[in-house]
């Protein structure tokens, strides 16, 4: 899935293919260009995207910019749309073939398809609604400007290309307002390395945003030998902007000395008081301790061979001498 960036967005592309008429004709849409944003009714301001903070029930009005960069006029779908987390971490929107059950479903546009001339602008109205049954918290959304234009290859297959810029719209709705974090399925696997007693700590896990306010988060990573002794402490990213429910997985390698064992902890701590830890632990074994092992039993049976030898030649202590007979 594309991915949908703030304010004035990148265009982003989605290829759909789906059955045409074969008299359909493919558009030209490599020169396109345009963005979205919040605006005004006399044009845009400086609000890098849509913020409002309702009550269940209640309602705003508002205006969405449609600008067109680009030589020719073009014709636009517009709509609403959930937001999501992607698997990356960024900010997505659903595309217009799915349904949007959230924040999405709750922008009325005053029109959903606009032509705009060449380096015109559209000032759409819009009004965002607030079910009164709806949860407090952190809701999140966009509107999105498409075009649709087919294209057909070689062999007569015809596709849809879907391009699509959009703005974000948060939302949060007066509540109960409940942060939260949690760090899921902690595994460790450690691999020896060539060097005396080096080696490499393979951590995986989830963090699962399992609050109602969207969050970002601080990570930490300590390792830990036997007696608490700090065996490593890697330098990890902090998390991005999670929306509410949104999961990450994350997979982490640590250079960690093989001190027999391990312990692992994955430690969250969010600005709105959120924190999360999970730890595991693993055997971190060295191919030296092997060597180390069959030189030392090398050594035990040299020295009982040597203690059995030394035994045997001895004369046992206080035994007398044996006279000759005359």
């Amino acid at each position: 899935m594309p991915r949908l960036l703030a304010g004035a967005a990148v265009l982003v592309a989605a290829v759909i293919a789906v059955p045409v008429p074969a008299a359909a004709e493919p558009t030209a849409a490599e020169a396109a260009a345009w963005s979205v944003q919040p605006s005004s009714r006399s044009g845009p301001g400086n609000r890098p995207f849509f913020t409002y903070d309702l009550s269940p029930g209640g309602t705003v009005a508002d205006y969405v910019a449609v600008t067109n960069l680009g030589t020719t006029p073009l014709t636009f779908h517009v709509y609403g749309a959930d937001a999501f987390t992607t698997a990356a971490g960024g900010y997505d929107l659903l595309p217009a073939t799915t349904t949007s059950t959230d924040a999405g479903s709750w922008i009325a546009l005053g029109q959903t398809t606009v032509t705009v001339p060449a380096r015109s602008r559209a000032d759409i109205p819009f009004t965002l609604k607030v079910p009164a049954n709806a949860t407090p918290g952190d809701h999140a959304a966009g509107i999105v400007a498409a075009i649709t234009t087919a294209a057909a290859d070689a062999a007569g297959n015809t596709t849809r290309l879907e391009q699509r810029v959009g703005t974000r719209l948060y939302l949060r709705v007066a509540g109960d307002l409940r942060p939260g974090l949690r760090v899921d399925g902690l595994t460790a696997a450690y691999s020896p390395g060539w060097t005396p007693f080096g080696g490499t700590l393979d951590l995986s896990y989830t963090v699962r945003n399992t609050g109602n306010t969207r969050t970002a988060a601080g990570q930490s990573i300590d390792v830990e030998a036997l007696f608490g002794l700090t065996a490593a402490t890697p330098a990890v990213d902090p998390l991005p902007e999670m929306l509410p429910g949104a999961s990450l997985d994350f997979r982490v390698r640590v250079d960690a000395p093989a001190l027999l064992r391990l312990s692992a902890a994955v430690a969250l701590d969010s600005p709105d008081g959120a924190t999360a830890r999970s730890s595991v632990g693993v055997w971190a074994w060295s191919w030296y301790y092997v060597v180390l092992l069959v030189l030392l039993t090398l050594l035990i049976g040299l020295l009982r061979r040597w203690w059995r030898t030394r035994s045997t030649a001895s004369p046992e202590v206080g035994e007398p001498a044996t006279a000759d007979a005359r």
